[in-house]
């Protein structure tokens, strides 16, 4: 299924499909801030196991992180963190990142393994915070990557729709994504390093 969505006012029927599908254990692939989204429900181990098996990982093994909807959610799954970090994350949140963090005992323990971190990513873009806001918990997300040498990311909604069709359930069309990923920065050490520079410039 392709549906459409518009970022300045995602049409509440069309999000209610997306919801369904995530609650049904369903895959879907979306829009975001940078390069298109592949994820599910966090707390469906069926689904999570499907991401990763396209991702060919183990769950525990995978670098897979959560879309939140705002850093509200961040004591859920991630242990306390300093108030510089704490900072740091407002300050470039929502935004092209990937904010590494200390897992806490609530991320799912599929996740777990000898995995002691969960990335948390707040996209600037309304139509996934949308989504994962009235889902009412986080989703999981994986980049949709391109067998293409040039392009690493698909970026079209539509060939991304004829080449998941029969993986994923629903595609959401939000326009043209971004062909560069989010900044992956790792908190879980005295001092924020940066391990992927990408479309995020950091404000320190």
């Amino acid at each position: 299924m392709l549906i459409k969505l518009y970022e300045e006012n995602p049409n509440q029927r069309e999000i209610e499909k997306v919801l369904e599908v995530l609650r049904g254990g369903g895959i879907i692939i979306y829009p975001t801030d940078t390069v298109y989204g592949m994820g599910c429900d966090i707390t469906n181990a069926k689904a999570v196991e499907k991401v990763a098996q396209y991702k060919n990982v183990k769950v525990e093994k995978s670098n897979m992180s959560f879309i939140c909807s705002d850093l509200s959610h961040l004591s859920d799954y991630a242990k306390p963190i300093s108030n510089s970090v704490f900072k740091l994350l407002k300050r470039n949140l929502p935004g092209p990142f990937t904010f590494i963090l200390e897992a806490n005992s609530n991320v799912p323990k599929y996740f777990k393994g000898k995995k002691k971190t969960v990335g948390i990513r707040v996209p600037d873009n309304n139509i996934i915070l949308e989504i994962v806001r009235q889902l009412g918990n986080p989703i999981l997300s994986t980049s949709v990557h391109d067998e293409d040498e040039v392009l690493e990311y698909t970026t079209d909604p539509e060939l991304i729709h004829e080449k998941f069709d029969g993986f994923a359930d629903l595609v959401i069309d939000g326009g043209y994504g971004d062909n560069n990923p989010s900044t992956v920065i790792d908190c879980t050490s005295d001092m924020p390093v940066v391990i992927r520079q990408g479309k995020g410039i950091v404000e320190e």
